[in-house]
């Protein structure tokens, strides 16, 4: 497989979490009308809604990263790195994968691993009465998100790599509007 097949892979999984994440987006959007509607029009409060929020919204941001560093919207000095040629960028943007991202990232996800399964092994539930049951869950998707968010910075990676290669990028598809 060549270096510009497998970053058209890794994209593709990136584009997949971002249409997750606006999905979610949407369904917070409904929890979150759902809940205001039935606290001020029914007086009715639902704790269990309210963590549900959070709980999207913690998925959504998590999940929409790596979809970020593939449509280049992360946040970077962008003043500084606009300005450089390709090639220079290039190099910038494989000194920040290799040294920066992917230790964090792979860091994060793997101690993420651990935290996930005690509260599984532990039975972990909400604190409120009312509130979520399956906690692990939730935390569950933080080592997924930083293990996609190494993904893409891959596919960053490799990206870069083809760049100072100087292969053709004429297939290249951007990525979808989310």
């Amino acid at each position: 497989m060549s270096l510009l097949k497998l970053e058209h892979l890794i994209n593709r999984f990136s584009d997949l979490l971002g249409k997750v994440a606006a999905v979610l987006f949407v369904l917070l959007l409904f929890n979150v009308f759902y809940d205001v509607i039935s606290r001020y029009v029914f007086n009715d409060v639902s704790i269990g809604l309210q963590e549900l929020e959070w709980h999207l919204y913690a998925a959504m941001f998590l999940l929409g990263v790596p979809y970020a560093l593939r449509a280049e919207g992360h946040v970077r000095v962008d003043v500084i790195y606009e300005r450089l040629s390709p090639q220079r960028r290039a190099w910038i943007d494989i000194f920040g994968s290799l040294f920066l991202l992917l230790p964090f990232a792979l860091l994060v996800g793997w101690y993420g691993v651990g935290f996930a399964a005690e509260a599984y092994a532990l039975g972990e539930t909400s604190g409120d009465p009312g509130g979520l049951p399956y906690r692990w869950v939730i935390k569950a998707v933080i080592p997924f998100a930083f293990f996609s968010m190494a993904i893409s910075g891959i596919g960053l990676l490799l990206k870069s790599i083809n760049i100072l290669r100087g292969v053709e990028r004429s297939d290249y598809v951007p990525p979808p509007p989310v």
